[in-house]
């Protein structure tokens, strides 16, 4: 009989979720003014005037979802020397795809938690660029000019980081289930997670078999 542990709370699956619902919005509602053959997506958002009024909130609204998140699980995603020696081992582990032989990893891995870095790191650049961008008026055009720059390709990255996030969650149903669920198998932690295996052991919080958890 499978067993399931709780890899997140209600609270955290719906604080990602309602990131991921405004990531979307103010990534659309972004790209329509990023070239003239995108402009087509103002249609979502009521055209263009109101595209323009609703991006903003979109983005601030992200953030704080965001930095919920952050403080749910910032303990989780502290770096330690084996994240240092896992990125090191990287390298074979993209050549081969073979996990065996790489440092044991916690809940989360070296490459999650650079990507959470990177987000948590691109969210003070962009608020500052996109204010300076909405709120024009007391800057020069050079800081104008330079904000909308910096804002845009920013913007660029960010999303192709996030798009690699779901597709690498697309490839493993282990970790889109808990994201939807909030469980996963404890045989999955016990094979990938083994520092995180070892900490729910030194807990006690093993469910027996009689005290499945479901899924």
């Amino acid at each position: 009989m499978t067993r399931f542990y709780q890899r997140y709370p209600d609270r955290t699956r719906m604080n990602h979720w309602a990131v991921a619902l405004l990531f979307l919005c103010a990534g659309l509602s972004g790209l329509a003014f990023f070239h003239p053959a995108l402009y087509f997506l103002t249609m979502f958002f009521g055209g263009g005037t109101w595209t323009r009024i609703l991006h903003p909130f979109f983005g601030v609204l992200m953030v704080l979802g965001f930095v919920l998140l952050f403080f749910q699980v910032w303990r989780e995603n502290r770096w330690t020397p084996d994240d240092t020696a896992w990125v090191r081992a990287s390298p074979h582990l993209i050549r081969t795809g073979d996990e065996h032989g790489m440092p044991p990893v916690g809940k989360y891995n070296a490459g999650q938690k650079l990507n959470a870095i990177f987000v948590a790191g691109s969210i003070p650049v962009m608020l500052a660029t996109g204010g300076i961008m909405r709120w024009f008026d007391p800057f020069p055009l050079a800081w104008r000019t330079g904000a909308t720059f910096v804002h845009d390709w920013m913007a660029l990255a960010l999303l192709a980081v996030i798009v690699g996030h779901i597709g690498k969650a697309l490839a493993e149903p282990v970790a889109l289930r808990a994201m939807a669920r909030g469980t996963v198998p404890l045989g999955h932690v016990e094979r990938r997670h083994p520092r995180w295996w070892a900490e729910i052991q030194d807990s006690g919080q093993v469910p027996d078999p009689p005290e499945t958890l479901l899924g």
